[in-house]
Parts: structure tokens; C-alpha cells; sequence
């Protein structure tokens, strides 16, 4: 997991505006060699085994299933709607979503890069939280609960990212074998 780390947010990212308008936002980034696509980043990550509990927290919690073949279809672009989030925006290489109360934002980018005079590409991981209101004073503040785990957060954001990296990889392992011994 030392492969991935917090990074600023690169120029263009959708996940900017949040951090304008003065919401807690992180970035984090891992490199793999050869390109990958976006629609190949979103799927490993909603299909980790990791992401895969979140996804039973989330049907269990609040009643908002989700399935592989779902993953597949949101990095596709065919549905905006997925387990508790949906998209906010998106283009060839990012997916913004928020969640269904509006609170937080998910972001997916991948960019091409070279390691080594070879392909590569980085794959970027960040959420937003969108600060509330308070009704005595008006002011836009986090809530106590999102304070006390921040760490939690920083920590697991780097256990999704690390899952995807690797889904990645061994995907990719197993297709080369494929081709390989035909």
C-alpha cells in the first residue's frame, strides 16, 4: 500500500470546485504500467472485494443494492445511478458522484504518464465533504461525526485504492496469459 499516496488534486479535476467552495477534499494517487482506461479504473474499483462490503453496508444500512454488472454499466456510462451515489458529472477520463443525501462526493480520473520511457497511468481516487450549515450561526462547518473519522477515512481511501491498483493488475495478468498462451 506504500504504492499509493495523498497527492493535490491535478489540474482539470471535477473534484476542484468542491474544494473552492470550502469543502474537505483529498486525493490520492497510484501508477500502473501500461494505459488503462477510465471504464477499466471504475469497474476494478466498485468490484474489489473491498468495495464489494461496502456495497452489503450500504444494501443492509439504507437499502441501496448494488451489483458487478451495475459497476460495469456506471463505468460504461449507461446508468447514473449506483448503490448510494449518482453522477454528478463526467467526462472521457473522470466520474463525480454524490451520495444520495448530497453530503459527500466520489471521484474517479485516470491519466496517461510515463514510467520508465514506458506507458503508465495514473489512477486518482478523492471525495468531498460538503460542510453543513449550522442553524444557530449560520456558518458552513463539518460535522463532529465526519471530524472523528478522518482518519478512519484517509486510511480506508488508501485501502480502495491499493484493492483497485491490484484488481487492476491481476486483470490485466490474467488477459496477458490468455493472449500469451493462445
Amino acid at each position: 500500500m506504500l504504492s499509493i499516496r495523498p497527492c493535490s488534486l491535478p489540474d482539470g479535476a471535477l473534484l476542484s470546485a468542491y474544494r473552492a467552495n470550502g469543502a474537505y477534499t483529498d486525493c490520492f494517487a497510484a501508477d500502473v504500467v501500461g494505459a488503462v482506461s477510465h471504464e477499466q479504473f471504475v469497474t476494478a474499483f466498485y468490484t474489489t472485494f473491498v468495495f464489494k462490503l461496502e456495497r452489503r453496508i450500504l444494501q443492509w444500512a439504507v437499502s441501496k443494492s448494488s451489483t458487478d454488472a451495475e459497476a460495469k454499466q456506471l463505468a460504461a456510462g449507461s446508468i447514473d445511478e449506483f448503490a448510494a451515489w449518482h453522477v454528478e458529472q463526467r467526462c472521457s477520463n473522470q466520474l463525480l458522484q454524490s451520495d444520495f443525501q448530497g453530503r459527500t462526493r466520489s471521484w474517479l480520473m485516470v491519466a496517461p504518464i510515463t514510467m520508465d520511457n514506458r506507458a503508465g497511468t495514473r489512477l486518482y481516487f478523492g471525495s468531498a465533504v460538503v460542510p453543513i450549515k449550522n442553524r444557530k450561526t449560520g456558518k458552513a462547518t463539518m460535522a463532529p461525526a465526519f471530524r472523528a473519522l478522518l482518519g478512519f477515512h484517509k486510511i480506508y481511501s488508501v485501502v480502495l485504492l491499493h484493492a483497485a491498483k491490484t484488481r487492476l493488475n491481476a486483470l490485466r495478468a490474467s488477459e496477458g496469459n490468455k493472449n500469451g498462451g493462445s
